[in-house]
């Protein structure tokens, strides 16, 4: 492992641009449960998974009221950045970031020092509330403090509509100007770095295969296999906390 880990790190350290892509592995050692994992929400309460599609959220009142209630009390608020998440900013300070891709909705890179405007967030974030029928977006604290005050499924104060957080949803499509601004940074680096995600939901996970057709190394860096093993320039297992540092700062 130390000699692999050497040569990534030349890897890196050769690389004028590294483009990273990051998933739920990168936060669960801060407090932020995956959904699929062993101890994931959806694999504790497979019920779960009814907030999280859009048409179920649509249709339900009473999905709704869980999700609110499940956002007010998101790990997320308290949550603090982790080993891993400081990695990625003295990648950032060393020159070298193309860009952060990430999965997670939970603004941690940001939190730990992360440049925002480096920071392309493919599933949305959690601390917005948008409205699905007026497009009417409001920061979260807003929308939750009405729900303290009584309100189990707060309305749009513009339109009366449906609101939720500003995260995608099962059954939703990405912002299309995020995804194009992502197989870009895909496109435009030396090294793909794709750490902490399963790379089983697309299109997140095809950036792997555009990062490799433009002629990056891709690194893989998670705690179980995933269907990009086979093509990436190297693979590596264990604790993100210790691997990450280990390979960028």
């Amino acid at each position: 492992m130390l000699d692999e880990l050497d040569e990534i790190r030349g890897w890196l350290d050769a690389a004028e641009r590294v483009t990273v892509l990051t998933g739920a592995g990168v936060s669960t050692p801060s407090g932020i449960p995956d959904f699929r994992g062993p101890n994931g929400l959806w694999t504790k309460d497979p019920s779960a998974a009814a907030m999280f599609d859009i048409e179920r959220y649509r249709a339900d009142a009473d999905v709704r009221r869980r999700a609110w209630l499940n956002r007010r009390d998101h790990p997320a608020w308290t949550a603090q950045p982790n080993d891993a998440h400081l990695a990625f900013v003295a990648l950032e300070r060393s020159g070298r970031l193309r860009a952060l891709l990430t999965q997670n909705i939970d603004g941690l890179h940001q939190s730990a020092g992360n440049d925002p405007d480096s920071v392309v967030e493919l599933h949305g974030t959690l601390f917005d509330s948008v409205c699905l029928d007026c497009g009417h977006r409001v920061p979260m604290p807003q929308v939750l403090a009405r729900v303290d005050a009584g309100e189990a499924d707060p309305a749009c104060l513009a339109c009366g509509g449906i609101q939720r957080s500003a995260t995608i949803a099962f059954g939703q499509s990405l912002d299309p100007d995020v995804v194009e601004t992502a197989v870009r940074a895909a496109s435009d680096c030396d090294v793909f770095l794709a750490a902490g995600t399963s790379l089983q939901v697309n299109p997140a996970a095809g950036l792997c295969q555009v990062a490799v057709r433009a002629g990056a190394r891709l690194v893989v860096a998670n705690g179980s296999p995933t269907p990009y093993d086979s093509v990436a320039d190297a693979v590596l297992r264990g604790d993100l906390t210790t691997v990450l540092p280990a390979l960028l700062t």
